[in-house]
This record gives structure tokens, sequence and C-alpha cells, in this order.
């Protein structure tokens, strides 16, 4: 019986020497067949140029314009494999990873993704044990993983073909908060595994600090609307304008009430994607508001 194809799905966005790095390391893994699929987000400065030249085995994707997290829907659209690994245009697998993850898989039909050991990691620490792994390897002890690290994650391509697997609106953050909600109602799980080790370089390029409350807190406003039930979706609406205001005033920042402001103004677009999920999902993944407002403590 021959292996299930793997397609590795990589999203970059102006960080040209970041993916020579990435996918040099993805000749290493001893898994095959596997396929790599870059969609490039309209870079700068040379990304899909060099792609095109040093890595030809790769299939590349050039978008018009930078698109976010939708850039990672088209790409596995294009892709071939049984299962996917997401990978940011930063982090890579272990050589052994996704052999492992393939193991996982093919053990328990019912698992939808497998969430990665997401090791942050310097350039002068990579694959030593002076990495440090992400939160996600803090679940392990309870046997639950609620959602998982968009930098490293394999999953069940059934779930992922639809073009949706992302909403494209939300542009960064809390995808995979969205995605966990979905693969969670449609039965399947989500499971950590510290076998599967994905390195992380947390590159500096493009990293404004200041999008991440804005994108977060209005993120979270169109994860409930999309997902929960109308009641419990209204109580937690209420909530959440609450902590915007409070937390504005605390922090003295204007950036929680922009967020809620934006989330209303693209409400319609959102509610027409709307797939409320069963209220047995939401308490399932006990989603911890009150991380989202923590930026300027």
């Amino acid at each position: 019986m021959s292996a299930p194809l793997v397609s590795v799905v990589l999203v970059a966005w102006n960080r040209r020497d970041d993916v020579r790095i990435v996918l040099g390391k993805l000749r290493r893994q001893t898994y095959r067949p596997i396929e790599v699929v870059v969609v490039d987000n309209a870079s700068e400065d040379g990304t899909a140029e060099l792609v095109a030249a040093d890595f030809p085995e790769v299939r590349l994707i050039r978008m018009p314009r930078n698109v976010g997290i939708a850039a990672y829907n088209t790409g596995l659209a294009a892709a071939s494999g049984v299962y996917a690994v997401l990978l940011d245009d930063d982090s890579y697998p272990a050589p052994d990873a996704i052999s492992r993850m393939v193991r996982r898989f093919e053990s328990d039909p019912s698992i939808g993704v497998v969430a990665f050991d997401v090791r942050h990691v310097s350039a002068e620490d990579e694959e030593s044990e002076r990495s440090t792994s992400n939160v996600v390897r803090g679940f392990a002890a309870s046997g639950y993983t609620m959602s998982f690290n968009g930098a490293g994650a394999g999953v069940r391509m059934e779930l992922a073909r639809g073009g949706d697997f992302y909403p494209a609106e939300f542009f960064l953050y809390n995808n995979e908060l969205d995605a966990a909600f979905r693969v969670w109602d449609a039965g399947y799980s989500i499971v950590y595994d510290p076998a599967c080790v994905v390195y992380h370089r947390h590159s500096p390029l493009h990293r404004d600090s200041r999008r991440a409350p804005y994108y977060y807190v209005r993120n979270i406003f169109w994860v409930v609307w999309r997902n929960y039930p109308c009641r419990l979706a209204a109580r937690t609406t209420l909530s959440l304008f609450y902590r915007c205001f409070y937390a504005a005033l605390e922090q003295r920042t204007a950036v929680y009430v922009r967020a809620m402001l934006d989330a209303v103004r693209g409400m319609p677009a959102v509610l027409r994607a709307r797939r409320p999920v069963a209220l047995d999902t939401v308490s399932r993944m006990r989603v911890a508001y009150e991380t989202f407002f923590t930026f300027y403590r």
C-alpha cells in the first residue's frame, strides 16, 4: 500500500531569506511523497522569484495582492494531498515531523487536526534544547486541545478543500480559532502531538505588534457571530462590548473600541457566512475572552 501524499502549504510575504531557509529544511523531510505549495502574497522583495529560481519542485502561486490568511485557502484548493501541513513563512518541521503526523492521522480517522509542538527559536538556537514550546503544549496534560497554532499544524484535507478553511475577511489572527469551531462541529477532534515538532524562527520582519490587539479583538466578535447560536451570540456580544470599553479605559488606548466599531461595520458580510455550531461545541471550546484584552497592561 502506497503512502498518502502530504501537501505542505506555506504563505509568504516579503520574507525572502526566511522562505529560503524553510524550503531548504523541507527538502530534509524523511517522509515521501510530499508536495510543497507556496502562495506568495504579492511580495515586493523577490520572494516569489527566489522560489521559482531555486526551488523548481515547489508549486508557486502568486497572488495579485496581499490577502492575508485567505491565501491559505488558495493553497489548500490547489493541493492534492490526503493531508496538509500548514506553515508560516518562518517555520519548518523537524525532519521526522511529517512522518509522525501521518502515523497519527492514520491511527484514528476521527482526528481532523494534529496540533504540532511549535517551538520558538532564534537563529543561533535552532533545533536546540533551548527552544521553547508554544503554549499549546500545555494542553497535553489534560488530553484536550481546543485549537491549534497555524505556524505548524496538520489538517485532514477533506476538511480543507472547500476554499473557506480560514475566513478570508479576518486577514490576520483568530483564524485558527474559527476553523477549530468547524472541525469540532463536524465531528472531528483536534489533538496535540508533542512528537510532531515545528521550529518557528519568529522572524522580526513585518511583525507590527500594534496590529495584534486590533485584529484579535475585531475577529473575536466575528468568530462569535459566525459560529454561536443566536441567544448565546447576543449575550457574548454584550459581554465583549463591555470588555472593549473597560479595557480601553483601564489601558488608556482606543484600539479596542476601534476594533469593536469595525467589527460592527463588517457585521453584514460576516452574517452572510454564518453557520452556527451546536451549543455543545461552544461549551467544548472554552474560549478565554479575557486574553484578547490584555495587550497594554
